[in-house]
């Protein structure tokens, strides 16, 4: 086991395996470049940036765990002999051709990365499913042409595809589908009309990619993308209307109800009142009944008080 500790250490040609030390938070531009025999690197969750052409040629690195990492700079594994690679939540910068050429690569557990950049993926013909991130915000050209065997991918909507050629090349690509939020701001929408017309226009590009010749592939992906867009904030501006009018409804509903309680308690006082009166009245009368008098003359006796 090669301990590589960074600075200007020279790594062996015939190198086999290597551990990062806890000490290497950069991998140096060409630091394993062209080691043929180097079959594996036991990273560490402290390394954040992986240099230029760093494991470039390394034909016989099979797997890669990268949970740490925030940047892999230009070419930094291409031509690699990998098969399976896995990122961390930190990714944020996948470079230029960056994994161009590893034509063994199947496997790519992206859970985060922003921009994936110029050709990072190109001819990396057994990728068959890729499933992108939520927070991705940017694919540039030829991220991913060239990926001859890519049939489905899983795509934020609010992503910016850079160009025409994104997928240059990618024939049996045939399934795209939408990850984030979309599916359950659909499903809220007011009305049941405008559920089904998104949900259609969210599933008509997996009825026409098939038809799709390969250069076209992208450009369909980019138009359909817009239109999801265009018509989902039409109808969450719809569906706030209603919401408005709704709100103003209910409002005027509580505002009316609110008087009628008003009104209410005021009559119910008021039939109190009289109801009081007449008992004052009744008892009254008891009184001068128990007193055998028919009148009671005011301020005769004063500790009546009469009203």
């Amino acid at each position: 086991m090669f301990v590589y500790t960074g600075g200007d250490q020279v790594v062996p040609n015939d190198v086999r395996r290597v551990r990062i030390d806890k000490s290497v938070k950069i991998i140096p531009q060409r630091a394993f470049y062209g080691r043929e025999h180097l079959i594996d690197v036991e990273f560490h969750d402290g390394i954040e940036e992986i240099g230029k052409w760093a494991f470039g040629r390394c034909i016989l690195l099979r797997s890669v765990k990268l949970l740490g990492v925030k940047i892999i700079e230009e070419r930094a594994f291409s031509f690699c002999g990998l098969t399976d690679v896995e990122f961390g939540v930190e990714l944020e910068t996948i470079g230029t051709a960056a994994f161009l050429n590893c034509k063994s690569l199947r496997n790519i557990m992206m859970p985060s990365v922003t921009i994936i950049g110029y050709g990072a993926f190109s001819n990396c013909v057994q990728i068959t499913d890729l499933e992108l991130p939520e927070g991705l915000e940017t694919i540039e050209q030829f991220a991913f042409s060239k990926c001859e065997r890519l049939s489905r991918i899983a795509i934020p909507l609010n992503c910016v595809i850079g160009r025409d050629d994104v997928f240059y090349n990618c024939p049996k690509l045939t399934t795209v589908d939408l990850v984030g939020g979309i599916h359950n701001t659909t499903a809220s929408l007011h009305l049941e009309e405008w559920r089904n017309e998104m949900k259609g226009e969210i599933n008509r590009i997996n009825q026409v990619l098939r038809d799709t010749t390969s250069p076209q592939k992208t450009p369909i992906v980019r138009y359909w993308m817009e239109s999801v867009t265009r018509r989902l904030d039409h109808y969450k501006a719809e569906h706030i209307l209603l919401l408005k009018e709704a709100t103003t409804l209910l409002e005027l509903a509580l505002w009316k109800a609110k008087i009628e309680e008003k009104e209410e308690k005021e009559f119910v006082e008021g039939m109190e009142a009289k109801r009081a009166k007449i008992d004052i009245q009744s008892k009254r009368n008891e009184r001068r009944i128990m007193s055998g008098a028919n009148i009671v003359i005011k301020n005769v006796l004063p500790y009546l008080e009469l009203k």
